[in-house]
């Protein structure tokens, strides 16, 4: 092998160093250095052009780049730190995007133009998509083939991948999959469900209505004198709760055939894999011409039909309410009459005293879902003869009074499930409505969803969240 040996001399350019063989020289080239005393060359800048150069260039992400030049180097997706809340986002290339549609609907507007690779993620953030949906403007660019129409994304949890192909593709999605919710929330849910109360009968002496059955899993007991019941409890988010609102029955009207009251309509809740809990209408009044009572979350008030006696009171459903108390036992004329009052949640409806008052109605119960104690389910008072007598009141928990001398029947109060009271007058006036029922929900505020329909009212009482449905509608846990 040639050496280069001169001892502690730096040649300078032009020199030609004899490497010890015939004809085996370097030259070296002008503005170059070569220093023997510590085996070092130096090259003045721009004194080896890239065409001298083994390899001129490398290759970045596939392309060619000349060294001295610049390309852009990918790295990724770039997540946006703020999450869209609002109902429009104009999406840019390369960008990802958490998409929250708790409030509403987000329409997503693509670039107007693109380049084979661009990519664009999209995440629900609260797993809400499912109920408020993200549409994709194309902005004229082709996706998966077309132009129209939007695709849109409805699905909780679904995180969407589209990538650019070029115009006659245009967008595809790369992923577009829903993702299991791998940490499921649950939530303990407290419920009152009470019916829509029964109306009170007509004419003469006749029945209170029976009040709407209550079933409540909060507090220690529940209607009809029973313990309460167990709580909707490990509900999974996204669970739709049902809600059903029962309307209370309609007073009976001067001169029908038998003058008895109406029940009032069932309230429930239900859901997929959640016990069906349904309170019964409360049963109607009894009349003149039929004086019975009819059966019912609370039992209708007995009536007293002119010289036939008192007729019992209606018998309420188990664990939800007490049974509509008797007419009075006399019989015989006008001046002897008087109806039973209907029953209540918590007591039965009372027994007519005599022809100067028929029977209170039995009292509703006291529940404090709301964070207050409020009285539901009161059953209506019976009336007495004829325009005699004095009214006969109804059960605290919205029940009517009931109708006598100069006073009228009144209706049971709307959304306590609260029975009507009957009525003294056939000639005028109907007996009282029954009151419209009401379910209230009751969990922890942490949970709220705030999915619902129906409208219902939504309070805050401390930690946690207090729905109250007087229409039937839906929660969503």
């Amino acid at each position: 092998m040639s050496k280069i040996e001169v001892d502690n001399v730096v040649p300078q350019s032009g020199t030609n160093i004899n490497l010890g063989e015939s004809g085996d020289t370097v030259t070296v080239p002008a503005g170059v250095n070569l220093d023997t005393s510590n085996s070092t060359v130096t090259l003045p800048d721009g004194s080896v052009t890239n065409a001298k150069l083994a390899n001129s260039a490398i290759t970045i992400n596939g392309s060619s780049v000349s060294l001295g030049g610049s390309t852009t180097i990918e790295t990724g997706t770039s997540w946006q730190s703020t999450i869209v809340t609002g109902t429009t986002l104009s999406a840019v290339a390369g960008n990802g995007y958490w998409i929250d549609t708790t409030s509403n609907a987000c329409t997503v507007t693509l670039p107007a133009s693109a380049s084979v690779g661009d990519t664009i993620e999209f995440t629900d953030y609260a797993r809400t998509w499912g109920t408020n949906a993200i549409t994709i403007n194309q902005n004229s660019l082709n996706f998966q083939g077309y132009t129209s129409p939007n695709p849109v994304y409805n699905s909780n949890g679904q995180h969407v991948t589209i990538v650019y192909s070029g115009a006659t593709q245009g967008w595809i999605p790369t992923v577009d999959d829903d993702v299991t919710f791998e940490t499921p929330q649950t939530v303990d849910i407290d419920f009152l469900v009470v019916a829509g109360g029964g109306s009170g009968g007509n004419y003469g002496a006749s029945g209170g209505g029976g009040a709407g059955g209550l079933r409540t899993s909060y507090g220690a007991t529940s209607g009809g004198g029973s313990s309460a019941e167990t709580a909707y409890t490990s509900v999974t988010e996204g669970t739709v709760i049902t809600v059903t609102v029962g309307a209370g029955g309609a007073g009976a009207a001067p001169g029908t055939s038998t003058n008895q009251g109406s029940s009032g309509s069932n309230s429930s809740i239900s859901g997929s894999g959640l016990t069906t809990i349904t309170s019964a209408g409360g049963g109607g009044g009894g009349g003149n011409a039929t004086g019975t009572g009819i059966s019912g979350g609370s039992g209708g008030g007995g009536g007293d039909p002119d010289g036939a006696g008192g007729n019992a009171g209606a018998s309420g459903t188990a664990n939800q309410g007490y049974s509509g108390g008797n007419g009075c036992s006399s019989g015989g004329s006008d001046g002897t009459q008087c109806g039973g009052g209907g029953g209540g949640a918590s007591a039965s409806g009372s027994v007519g005293v005599n022809f100067t008052q028929g029977g209170a109605g039995g009292n509703g119960l006291a529940v404090s879902i709301t964070g207050s104690s409020v009285s539901y389910a009161g059953g209506g008072g019976g009336s007495t003869g004829v325009d005699q007598g004095s009214s006969a009141s109804g059960g605290t928990g919205g029940g009517g009074a009931g109708g006598s001398s100069g006073t009228h029947a009144s209706s049971g109060t709307a959304n306590t499930g609260g029975g009507g009271g009957g009525e003294t007058n056939i000639a005028a006036h109907t007996g009282g409505n029954g009151g419209s029922g009401v379910v209230i929900l009751r969990f922890l505020a942490s949970k709220y969803s705030g999915t619902t329909t129906g409208s219902p009212t939504v309070a805050d009482d401390g930690s946690y969240k207090v729905l109250t449905f007087t229409g039937s509608g839906s929660y969503t846990a």
